[in-house]
């Protein structure tokens, strides 16, 4: 893996733990997920204006973003319905289920070819991904969520995981065929479409302006933060394949804990160290594959 593409990628996953401390700060998550999404697209456009990078729109691209947009706006549901209804150490280990997928779908779709060491860096992060929310590390604790099959809230999980993976290898084709930030823009703006349509349900009527009572500076930083991750992680995915890239983007899981440990007050225990070591150790093996 190119030194360049994990820079990107490295800063990506910055950026994306950032930005999801900023969700964890805000009052309505729902509502604050949508107006940052709508900055970092109102951004997009000043971008593109001032430095000319209107996107060349032809119809493969439209529907590219279309559905790599739907694709991840289903997974944000899906998640959310599994850590809301669900135990957060079944459901949360179950939905990083994608990148078991994202390298085979690479392999059989987009002709990627990895090498041993990264193969084995791919394992050691989806095995310190899946252990970072356990229980504990005994057999029984590891095989647990794969008991609980029949629940509605682990199977969500484990879809949540599934269209992740078809969403971010349509995302590979996106900015393979497309300039990155064209593509970007047009898959932003499908996500803003497809958010505000479940927005207009009953439940959030009158919620959207009550938005504007967050934090002025949480609003005005979360939308440079969040194109941040989305523009730094699709150029480094130019750049690497996309079955190293996903994996190797969740070191944003070593920031969030760390983050969590300096600025919120939260333990730091034998599972995540452990986690957090493998999930080092991965990164490093897929750099040098």
């Amino acid at each position: 893996m190119e030194t360049l593409a994990l820079l990107l990628i490295l800063f990506s996953a910055l950026m994306h733990a950032l930005w999801n401390l900023m969700v964890k700060q805000s009052h309505d998550k729902t509502i604050f997920i949508w107006w940052m999404f709508l900055c970092s697209w109102l951004l997009m456009n000043l971008l593109m204006i001032s430095l000319d990078l209107f996107p060349v729109l032809t119809p493969r691209l439209i529907a590219l973003a279309a559905l790599a947009a739907f694709c991840f706006v289903l997974y944000h549901w899906l998640g959310g319905f599994a850590y809301r209804q669900g135990d957060l150490s079944v459901t949360y280990p179950l939905a990083q289920t994608a990148m078991f997928y994202v390298p085979i779908w690479g392999v059989l779709f987009l002709g990627e070819q990895l090498s041993s060491l990264g193969i084995l860096g791919i394992g050691l992060i989806a095995l310190g991904a899946y252990c970072i929310q356990l229980r504990g590390l005994r057999l029984r604790d590891v095989i647990y969520p794969f008991t609980q099959l029949g629940n509605p809230s682990v199977q969500a999980a484990l879809l949540a995981g599934l269209v992740y993976s078809i969403g971010v290898i349509i995302d590979k084709a996106g900015v393979d065929g497309y300039s990155p930030f064209g593509f970007t823009y047009v898959l932003v703006f499908f996500m803003i479409v497809y958010m505000t349509l479940n927005l207009l349900r009953p439940r959030y009527r009158g919620r959207i302006l009550g938005g504007r009572q967050e934090s002025p500076w949480l609003l005005i930083w979360s939308g440079p933060v969040i194109l941040a991750s989305f523009l730094s992680f699709r150029y480094g995915l130019v750049l690497a394949p996309v079955s190293y890239a996903v994996p190797v983007r969740q070191i944003s899981l070593l920031i969030g804990v760390l983050i969590g440990l300096l600025f919120l007050g939260e333990s730091f225990g034998r599972i995540r160290l452990t986690s957090v070591g493998l999930i080092l150790a991965g990164v490093f093996c897929v750099w040098q594959g």
